[in-house]
């Protein structure tokens, strides 16, 4: 979860940008000037700043240049008044990630503060790639000698020798977002940056701009030039995770720049030419998407140069063992824990519907609840037995939300829950939000996102 510090001397601005950024998910700190957000700052963990440029003791100019001295990987976003523009322009000219605005708009907040997590989160990993690709260590390489997982080996080196682009398939949790990884670690692109965007979170009128980016002006909050994901992977790769989760509209606009390699920011009319190597994957069936008709067959022929399909851990249990002893280092941070031959053959006789992300967080539990050297049976069976009884309390759950990945299945339960609780009070937001424990404000946010309508 992502620590946001908020520092600004208007109580009502505080709060209410507090509100609607933990309505979101968001860890949030607060200060009132910019003294008392340094002294937060120094202790750590806190990923965006949203600084507000006129403040007492210390003004907003001066404390952006103390936190970019501090920390100069800081994402900073100012907030201006109307007539603090011109501030707040300079504050983006020394370093501030982008500007929101008073009187505060939902959307726009919402949308500085993702863009400049993500960004910040794809500069940390592109300088880790850089740093493991300089040192000569491979970036977390594929595990197993399965035959299954021979095979991808195999594959994702061939692939990796050339730029064609690779559809990666498979189950939740089987690895295709590493397998993308490897493939751009192990390639002549390495050293240049690896993009990943989560195709199935992007919302429809954002696609265009999340992609090709845009210009100033290009839509209401488009206050500023944004560079688009193709574009900050020029040279790199591109990895399109979910890409089966995009609309019709927004696979054609895909199409046409896989065919052209060139294509103008929304709002503009430069003509940007790229070289980007693109890798992306799906846990649907693709051909039955394209028999659906939700999936356009051309596309697909683009994309799936190389297929590689990633199995399931049910078709590579004999890697469990290998998979198992590193995860176990890996949570440990030594290598001084280990199964017993019964708990191995326990955990290799498990079903796991949740592939090799549900077995690493097996390992992370075994290693926080057990202090044996040596990890028995018993105990491995105590924390299945745990996992059992989560399991258990699905069992009641509709099957119209088991029927889905897992962000469908969210948004569907939050649209359904905040749909029952709106009824529930006969519409009154300031009383559903009371009841929900939200503030009005991101209620709304919420019931313009899902297209909640009121029953007549």
């Amino acid at each position: 979860m992502a620590t946001i510090l908020v520092i600004d001397d208007e109580p009502g601005i505080r709060s209410a940008v507090r509100g609607i950024l933990e309505d979101e998910d968001y860890n949030v700190l607060v200060a009132e000037d910019a003294i008392v957000g340094l002294e937060l700052l120094d202790r750590g963990g806190i990923d965006l700043v949203l600084l507000d440029v006129w403040l007492p003791r210390m003004g907003g100019i001066e404390a952006l240049e103390e936190m970019k001295r501090r920390r100069p990987e800081l994402a900073v976003a100012v907030i201006s008044g109307h007539g603090n523009v011109e501030m707040a322009v300079r504050a983006v000219k020394l370093g501030a990630w982008d500007f929101i605005e008073k009187p505060l708009s939902i959307e726009r907040l919402l949308t500085v503060v993702r863009n400049a997590l993500e960004t910040a989160t794809l500069r940390q990993e592109n300088k880790a790639l850089k740093q493991h690709k300089g040192a000569g260590i491979p970036v977390e390489p594929l595990l197993g000698h399965s035959t299954a997982m021979s095979e991808v080996c195999k594959l994702a080196m061939l692939a990796a020798t050339s730029d064609a682009r690779v559809l990666v398939t498979g189950e939740n949790g089987t690895g295709k977002e590493l397998l993308a990884r490897y493939i751009h670690a192990n390639s002549d692109r390495a050293l240049k940056p690896f993009i990943a965007l989560n195709c199935a979170a992007i919302p429809e009128g954002l696609v265009e701009s999340e992609l090709f980016g845009h210009e100033r002006g290009a839509f209401t909050d488009a206050v500023s030039r944004r560079i688009g994901r193709f574009e900050a992977a020029n040279g790199g790769t591109l990895f399109l995770d979910e890409v089966a989760d995009l609309s019709l509209s927004a696979q054609s606009k895909l199409l046409r720049v896989l065919q052209e390699m060139r294509f103008e920011r929304l709002g503009g009319e430069e003509t940007i030419s790229i070289d980007v190597r693109v890798v992306a994957a799906t846990n649907k069936d693709i051909r039955a998407e394209i028999e659906a008709g939700r999936f356009r067959e051309d596309l697909y022929f683009r994309l799936a140069v190389i297929p590689i399909r990633m199995p399931s851990l049910s078709e590579r249990k004999d890697d469990i063992p290998e998979l198992c002893d590193a995860f176990l280092t890996l949570a440990n941070g030594i290598a001084s824990r280990s199964l017993s031959p019964e708990a191995a053959e326990a955990l290799a006789a498990r079903n796991w519907p949740g592939n090799v992300r549900e077995l690493k967080n097996a390992m992370e539990r075994l290693v926080v609840l057990s202090d044996e050297v040596v990890i028995s049976r018993a105990t491995v069976e105590k924390v299945l037995g745990l996992q059992k009884a989560a399991e258990a309390a699905f069992s009641d759950i509709p099957g119209r939300y088991l029927d889905l990945g897992l962000q469908d299945a969210k948004e569907l339960f939050e649209r359904d829950y905040l749909a029952h609780k709106l009824k529930e009070s006969h519409y009154n937001i300031s009383r559903t939000a009371e009841a929900i424990g939200v503030y009005p404000s991101g209620l709304h946010a919420k019931i313009k996102k899902f297209g909640i309508e009121q029953e007549k």
